[in-house]
């Protein structure tokens, strides 16, 4: 194996099996669809045009590049929505570093060059961010290749390898033609996903939110500053926006829609499902910076007479966010709230254990409670969940402890 960089690939010298000049290597192009890596050809520029030279004609790379077959034998280039061009969209573009959870610049890409059957085999293994790329491709042509060699190994390497790098692809028709997708993206956390997402500019943020799972994009969304998440549900079209703050806890989706224009946000309502609407509707006519206003719709609620049994299968068929199931809420034949029991306790009994055996006395607030009240009596009692009771003592919703660190962080 041996390493070619992608700027001594460009510009240059091309000869075919003749040992004739035919050109200078203008692109390198990759096909996804065939091999996320190998190169699949490289865009020559000759006297009669721009030629397609094959990866598999090539016998080496470098400085110079030689083919195995002659230029007659090279298809004219046309631009093709398939395929990825390494000079045009991934040198000086912005990328993400999946495993050191930030965005970076690349300078350079590493090739590697692997002799196969006569020919040599090209593949994309790293993404050079750091001072050797950009050295080497302002020096290109000025410094002598003797003199750049000594002057490389005196610079400490700092590449990314490809598989920890997603690419911010900005062009919807090329995005979805080209299939990329932000596979080690979608595996991080969404707070670090958010942390990233800040980071750039307005243009590669769409990009993110229009691509990644709607589950991920909603709790990434859920973590990011208010004044970013307004811009970036007002980049997306209306279906793809709905489709995001579906997936977010009802509390969250009516804080950002009451942030949104009145006509934006009803846009968005309309295009969700109808469940979703309805309880982030009920929650938007509440006032915003109260316990209603905070809470959530999603909780897990089982009747005062029922056993372990019954609260586990009420778990089971959860479908809220994780914070909402510290707690389960009782309730009476009347459906007013009688106590609640810790999800601790749950895990430690036995399945046929009353709940009743294991009630606390269930902290509730009216739905007009204050945000500082709520915070003080998350801070008095040491909260995991607050309940929120309507005028006829049910459970109308319940206020999270990350709501909470929220809404003080913010207050800020």
């Amino acid at each position: 194996m041996s390493l070619v960089a992608l700027s001594e690939l460009l510009g240059a010298t091309v000869r075919d099996a003749s040992g004739t000049v035919r050109g200078r290597v203008r692109e390198v192009a990759v096909a996804p669809q065939e091999h996320p890596t190998r190169i699949a050809f490289l865009i020559v520029n000759t006297p009669d045009g721009e030629r397609v030279l094959p990866a598999s004609s090539l016998k080496s790379s470098g400085p110079t590049v030689r083919a195995v077959d002659n230029s007659a034998e090279w298809d004219r280039y046309s631009a093709s929505d398939g395929v990825l061009l390494l000079k045009r969209d991934l040198l000086d573009q912005q990328i993400i570093d999946v495993h050191g959870r930030k965005v970076v610049r690349v300078n350079d890409v590493e090739l590697d060059s692997t002799p196969v059957n006569g020919h040599i085999n090209l593949s994309v293994i790293a993404v050079d961010v750091g001072a050797r790329g950009a050295i080497r491709r302002l020096t290109k042509g000025v410094v002598p290749a003797f003199t750049m060699r000594a002057l490389l190994e005196r610079i400490p390497p700092r590449v990314i390898p490809w598989q920890y790098v997603d690419l911010l692809e900005t062009d919807p028709a090329r995005r979805v033609k080209l299939k990329i997708v932000y596979e080690g993206l979608s595996k991080m956390h969404p707070a670090d996903i958010a942390d990233i997402v800040e980071d750039l500019p307005p243009a590669e943020r769409e990009a993110v939110f229009e691509t990644i799972d709607e589950e991920v994009a909603a709790e990434a969304l859920e973590e990011l500053d208010p004044r970013v998440q307004v811009s970036i549900v007002e980049s997306l079209d209306d279906e793809r926006a709905a489709d995001i703050v579906e997936e977010m806890d009802p509390d969250a989706a009516a804080d950002l829609l009451e942030k949104l224009p009145e006509v934006r946000s009803g846009q968005i309502l309309k295009e969700m499902e109808p469940e979703e609407r309805i309880e982030v509707t009920q929650l938007l006519e509440f006032g915003r910076n109260t316990a209603a206003g905070r809470m959530t719709t999603e909780f897990v609620s089982v009747g005062d007479d029922g056993t372990v049994v019954d609260a586990i299968e009420a778990l089971r068929r959860f479908e809220g966010s994780r914070e909402a199931v510290a707690t389960i809420y009782l309730y009476d034949v009347a459906y007013k709230i009688t106590g609640a029991v810790p999800l601790v306790k749950i895990a430690l009994a036995t399945p046929a254990t009353r709940l009743a055996e294991l009630r606390e006395e269930a902290v509730t607030c009216p739905p007009d409670t204050p945000d500082d009240e709520v915070a003080g009596l998350f801070d008095k009692y040491n909260l995991v969940t607050l309940g929120v009771t309507d005028e006829h003592e049910r459970l109308a919703g319940i206020i999270t402890a990350d709501d909470v660190i929220t809404m003080l962080r913010h207050a800020k």
